[in-house]
């Protein structure tokens, strides 16, 4: 479980990583980047940045690689306005709930149009169905 400390310092060091890839970085590479969380070890030394990269798996990964060779800069930012004794090294790993989150939609949306096709021909057949019963009926007066 992590301390108050450890929060407090997670989410300065968000704030700090994500506003400095948004204005500071010049990287070519690191375009599309949304930071979404920082874990920090219990010792300070170690922050683990979860983020997430819109585009295909190459970008994802250029970006990644981007990210990683601008991990002392953006160690120095935090240095910069972050008072500790130790400045964490980053770790930048690729978040894929948000690439999950788009499957699963992705599946939902296709089982509801299944299910709205299937209820649009059942309707269709059983009306075609009603539709040659008139038709038998009036061929053949009882």
């Amino acid at each position: 479980m992590s301390s108050r400390r450890q929060l407090k310092a997670a989410e300065a060091i968000r704030e700090v990583v994500a506003m400095s890839i948004l204005t500071d970085i010049r990287d070519p590479r690191v375009k599309d980047v949304t930071v979404l969380g920082v874990e920090v070890a219990a010792d300070m030394r170690e922050a683990k940045v979860s983020v997430s990269v819109m585009g295909d798996e190459t970008q994802q990964n250029l970006s990644l690689r981007g990210l990683q060779n601008s991990a002392g800069f953006l160690q120095a930012k935090i240095a910069d306005r972050i008072e500790t004794r130790y400045i964490p090294k980053l770790r930048f790993v690729l978040d894929q709930g948000v690439k999950n989150v788009l499957a699963v939609g992705e599946i939902l949306e296709r089982i509801r149009e299944e299910k709205e096709g299937g209820t649009t021909a059942q309707t269709k057949t059983e009306s075609t169905d009603d539709q040659n019963n008139d038709n038998q009926s009036d061929a053949f007066p009882t």
